[in-house]
């Protein structure tokens, strides 16, 4: 191995996460001396004593020691990075650790007095995976791509590079999951499928020109890899179901270029809440049968261990063995089959095509047009998810690579290709959500609408309102309504010290750039002046799922109105715009009119006035407002020749 540094991908996973590295052999999974390349995302903190520091474990050792450690243990802390309180309210009861306010509404985790935040705590499982790479590689890392699922808004992903640098790593790209898994199927990658297998279909057509290819040791025994630089386009859905995030992204994979058409997810869904609705029919079944409570933090993580197990069992058997001793002779016994499981559960697989419709919808695309769903994720392994899937899009589900590894080999792709070795190879994402700002009167302007592929640069001229306004504030917004009210503010910032000129002159450019992680900077700058202004926008905390589904549903719902409002806004603002403007013409040159036109144009400035106080017909007032635009042609003529005769008078002899 030459000693050209090494870019690594990290897979940072609710429940489990993974390191690897790509060299001119292919992508490689980073493992333990067991061959396990999983690294459970939980931590253990033993509280500090006099005179030594807290001890932290992490991974198999805190996992194996969650329930005699409750309190001290912490796990899932993907769902709480980026967060605030009222976000994370629902998974409250099923947390043995404790959860507290931070500053500026986010959240901490309380371990006997000390407070850490989501950042710190994740930075701890990053450390770690850096230093299983750099034993491994036997040298030293520093920089990383990790991948996040695509629906992280800007301050999860910011969190997540805060949680990067804190472990020592450079952080050079954050990106999507989805996206890094058709990264790891499609660099020139053909298949071959053994017929007879019961869970994997029995072709898979070439993706893409590449130069890696998965080692053979990282694929079933009965898969074949080969490169193929003659593969025509693609497109493929990605259905990546984690411990506690859903992703779906559509893609068109052609020539080197994989291009998100879409994307859709949910970043409280997850296998963590098909785990709780066992948990929820335990607690529910022995408080009937015996009267008990049982909500200890002791109990919290057995009931958690135990329901995770249970569904791992059932993913293999029909049925599964539950029992409990409670104490005092009570024991709780229960056979829980894998029919009821998928009863209990049937909610969150409704949810998950739900998010595909809408993506496949985004996408433009009918469900036959797509040519493969490759699911990504360990809960993907679940058999109601596989054949619920495949009935629903009419496809055989595609699992060939590892569903664990497959989104940390696609970080390893991209972290090559970011270190040259694949220079042909372009990824294109897109921003989930659109984004823009607050206009006069509380409409939403939008800059980038959403499914926007990422990076991109959108700019859009505004002004002034009033005359001599030398400060303008922007509030940044995501959502998918007409009105601000019904949009998120994201960050507010001021353009000051903008020279008083008269209302309509000042010529203010916004620009909204999202680089290739998904981060968004704002910046405003006044033309004539050159005054500017910048932000990065790093809001506290993330979008929760009811906000997300609100967004996408009401902008459907509520689309008429909201264009309506949108409309009215736009035409109040004008009407007071022009009549302002008339008035203060009227007062400079309406000696030069003759008497009948100026009251003319005065009784019609009174009559629009009232009709904009009144009326409901925007077409109406549309009208009238153009007929108030042509009757006073005359007085805007006077204005417009006395600007160039006091021009003429001002150049240089």
């Amino acid at each position: 191995m030459d000693q050209q540094e090494i870019i690594i991908g990290i897979d940072l996973g609710t429940t489990f996460s993974l390191v690897a590295y790509a060299d001119e052999r292919g992508a490689h999974i980073i493992r333990d001396e067991q061959g396990d390349g999983r690294v459970p995302s939980v931590i253990g903190v033993t509280p500090e004593a006099p005179g030594r520091p807290p001890r932290v474990t992490l991974g198999w050792e805190a996992r194996n020691h969650a329930v005699e450690n409750p309190r001290t243990t912490v796990y899932s802390v993907k769902r709480l990075i980026g967060r605030g309180p009222e976000d994370i309210r629902k998974d409250l009861p099923f947390l043995a650790y404790a959860v507290v306010p931070g500053p500026r509404d986010t959240v901490q985790v309380e371990i006997a007095g000390r407070h850490y935040s989501p950042e710190e705590i994740s930075s701890v499982i990053l450390r770690g995976l850096r230093e299983r790479a750099e034993r491994h590689l036997g040298r030293p890392v520093h920089k990383a791509v990790i991948t996040v699922p695509a629906y992280f808004d800007d301050a999860q992903r910011q969190a997540t590079r805060d949680a990067g640098a804190a472990a020592g790593l450079e952080v050079l790209r954050i990106v999507n999951e989805p996206t890094a898994a058709a990264l790891a199927y499609g660099l020139g990658v053909r298949e071959q499928i053994s017929l007879g297998s019961p869970d994997r279909p029995t072709a898979l057509p070439q993706v893409t020109p590449g130069h890696f290819a998965l080692p053979m040791q990282q694929c079933p025994a009965n898969v074949s890899i080969e490169a193929d630089a003659t593969s025509a386009g693609h497109t493929v859905a990605v259905f990546d179901l984690g411990g506690g995030t859903f992703d779906v992204s559509v893609l068109r994979i052609e020539h080197g270029v994989f291009q998100v058409l879409s994307t859709a997810g949910d970043t409280h869904l997850g296998g963590d809440d098909f785990d709780r609705t066992i948990i929820t029919l335990v607690q529910r079944e022995v408080h009937e049968q015996f009267g008990l409570s049982i909500d200890s933090p002791t109990t919290r993580q057995a009931l958690r261990s135990l329901a995770e197990s249970i569904k791992t069992r059932l993913s293999a058997a029909r049925e599964a063995q539950l029992e409990l001793d409670l104490g005092h002779g009570r024991t709780y016994r229960r056979t829980i089959t894998r029919d009821e499981f998928e009863e209990l559960s049937a909610n969150l697989v409704d949810r998950t095509l739900t998010l595909c419709d809408q993506a496949l919808r985004d996408a433009g695309l009918a469900p036959d047009q797509l040519e493969r769903m490759i699911l990504v994720g360990g809960s993907t392994r679940m058999p109601c998810v596989r054949r619920r899937v495949g009935e629903h899009f009419g496809i055989e589900p595609y699992t060939a690579i590892n569903p664990d590894e497959v989104v940390a080999l696609g970080a390893a792709i991209q972290a090559a290709i970011l270190g040259g070795a694949h220079p042909d190879m372009l990824l294109l994402d897109v921003t989930p959500l659109s984004l823009g700002i607050e206009t006069m009167g509380g409409a939403m302007g939008k800059l980038i609408m959403r499914n926007t592929t990422i990076p991109c640069r959108e700019t859009e001229m505004f002004t002034t309102f009033m005359d001599g306004q030398t400060a303008i504030k922007l509030n940044v917004l995501q959502g998918e309504r007409e009105l601000a009210a019904d949009c998120r503010s994201l960050g507010e910032f001021y353009l000051r010290d903008i020279p008083p000129m008269p209302a309509g002159i000042p010529k203010i450019e916004v620009e909204f750039l999202i680089d290739a992680n998904g981060i968004l900077n704002v910046s405003a700058r006044e033309q004539r002046s050159g005054r500017q202004a910048s932000i990065q926008i790093v809001p506290n905390h993330g979008l929760t799922r009811a906000e997300v589904e609100r967004m996408a549903k009401e902008s459907i719902q509520f689309a008429r109105s909201d264009i309506d409002a949108h409309r009215r806004i736009d035409l109040l603002n004008q009407v007071e715009f022009d009549l302002n403007k008339t008035r203060q013409m009227l007062e400079r040159f309406g000696a030069q009119l003759e008497p009948t036109e100026r009251a003319r144009i005065e009784q019609e400035m009174t009559a629009l006035y009232a009709l904009a106080g009144r009326t409901e017909d925007l077409d109406e007032l549309y009208q009238a407002l153009t007929a108030f635009g042509h009757s006073t042609l005359r007085l805007a003529e006077l204005g417009i020749r006395a600007a160039l005769v006091q021009g003429a008078k001002e150049q240089p002899e």
